[in-house]
């Protein structure tokens, strides 16, 4: 009885340190958010955070002039994000259809205070490289860099309610 006893107690004590964890003890946002921060993805929306440095060769990249409004541009983006340009790039897969994932992890594009933050230049990074420890997949050897643009522009309305805005409010 002692022995069955004990081991109620050490499940208890973990599942509580694991339910402090994915909550966040004394924090008002979740330590699993400030691991999807870690990897440039963020957790939730109300939380602001510094991304990690973008890359030397892609600090300079930035959406060319006009493009976060451009409709034929974003026209273009959305049909390379719903797959029809590729079927083999399907942002929708794991995104969602209206910016709302599908799947876990993946970055919720309606959440406009995190979608905010997103430099221009470290979207791009991410796109064509991917985001490491995750299943965001690197899309440059799939897409052209005007196609990554495109699709950026697409993405972003989603956190405008589905209007198209100008990227003014990450610094750079």
């Amino acid at each position: 009885m002692m022995a069955g006893n004990r081991w109620w107690q050490y499940g208890s004590i973990g599942m509580l340190v694991l339910s402090l964890g994915m909550v966040g003890f004394g924090t008002e946002r979740s330590v699993t958010a400030g691991l999807l921060d870690s990897f440039g993805m963020g957790g939730d929306d109300a939380a602001v955070v510094e991304h990690p440095p973008v890359p030397a060769e892609y600090k300079d990249k930035h959406m060319p002039a006009g493009g976060w409004t451009d409709s034929k541009a974003i026209e273009e983006g959305r049909k390379i994000y719903m797959g029809l340009v590729n079927p083999e790039v399907k942002c929708a897969k794991c995104h969602g259809d209206d910016g709302k994932p599908v799947k876990a992890g993946a970055r919720d594009f309606r959440q406009s205070k995190r979608m905010d933050t997103y430099e221009d230049s470290f979207w791009f990074w991410r796109i064509s490289e991917g985001v490491p420890k995750t299943k965001m997949k690197p899309w440059k050897e799939l897409l052209t860099e005007e196609q990554r643009w495109q699709v950026m522009a697409f993405e972003h309305a989603f956190s405008h309610g589905g209007k198209p805005e100008a990227h003014e409010h990450a610094k750079r």
